[in-house]
């Protein structure tokens, strides 16, 4: 009678945001002797398998078959296979799909492993200048113009130095209404393609930071995080408050009667709540 196998291990692995050499001896030696290795994007990870001559069966697992294909990788696990999960770029699951299949491991008493490396927001946090000791992690902003926007309405009055992610055509755009939300004089960090040749970190006010990436196309490529200073005071807190109920009234009202009324109840000046609006570009 045969031995049924132990349950194997689902390694978590993180891989390179863009230099290669960040790769880590454990991650590579995790990857080639795992049985297959769970990827975002199929080609984008044989690719870089290849580069280190790394041969292995590839899945594809994203967010539109992740629900489906959990148990069978699951099947897997507990049959004695052990798996690796990685995704693009960086980290798995920070803002990559793999959560569902992490869950239905440990769910199921499966060994779930971290073998650390790249992320993009942290890399841009620990350059950034910005306070560091409590950060919020957001991710990518909603694409839509308006669910963005109420969405940047939310976060205004956050103490913590918020992080996003932005793509190379929203990015402008993003930043508009991140200073017309927050205000033109909220510090912020743009880190854009980190690690890669043509890595640029700007720092300084959002309107100066949306001027300067209008202002040269080449601050418009890439892959983006935006690294934006939390209301520190009770100063910027009032404002940020103030900002949120201007932009409810003023759905409903004058510009000036919307800005009154939001400033006799949150305290804050009635000229930093509207008239400083940064048009999208």
């Amino acid at each position: 009678m045969s031995a049924i196998p132990a349950p194997a291990t689902l390694h978590v692995v993180a891989t390179p945001i863009g230099n290669l050499g960040d790769l880590s001896p454990r991650a590579l030696e995790t990857l080639r002797t795992v049985a297959a290795i769970c990827a975002e994007d199929t080609r984008h990870t044989r690719q870089l398998l290849a580069h280190f001559g790394i041969d292995k069966p590839l899945v594809a697992l994203h967010e539109h078959n992740e629900d489906a294909l959990a148990q069978r990788l699951v099947a897997r696990l507990l049959a004695g296979e052990s798996l690796a999960l990685v995704s693009d770029a960086g980290t798995p699951l920070v803002s990559d799909p793999g959560f569902r299949l992490v869950g239905a491991a440990r769910a199921a008493g499966i060994k779930v492993s971290p073998v650390p490396g790249a992320c993009a927001f942290i890399a841009a946090l620990s350059v950034a200048g910005l306070p560091s000791d409590r950060f919020v992690f957001e991710g990518f902003l909603p694409a839509k113009a308006a669910a963005r926007r109420e969405r940047l309405q939310q976060l205004a009055g956050e103490v913590r130095t918020l992080a996003f992610y932005e793509s190379s055509h929203r990015i402008q755009d993003t930043l508009a209404d991140l200073a017309q939300v927050f205000g033109p004089t909220r510090r912020a960090v743009i880190a854009r393609e980190l690690t890669k040749l043509f890595e640029t970190v700007l720092d300084g006010t959002l309107a100066e930071l949306h001027a300067a990436v209008a202002a040269d196309a080449n601050q418009r490529k890439g892959e983006f995080v935006v690294l934006v200073q939390g209301a520190g005071d009770d100063a910027d807190a009032r404002i940020a408050a103030g900002r949120r109920l201007y932009a409810r009234l003023a759905e409903h009202l004058p510009p000036s009667t919307a800005a009154r009324l939001a400033a006799d109840m949150s305290g804050a000046p009635r000229k930093a709540l509207y008239g400083s609006d940064i048009e999208p570009g």
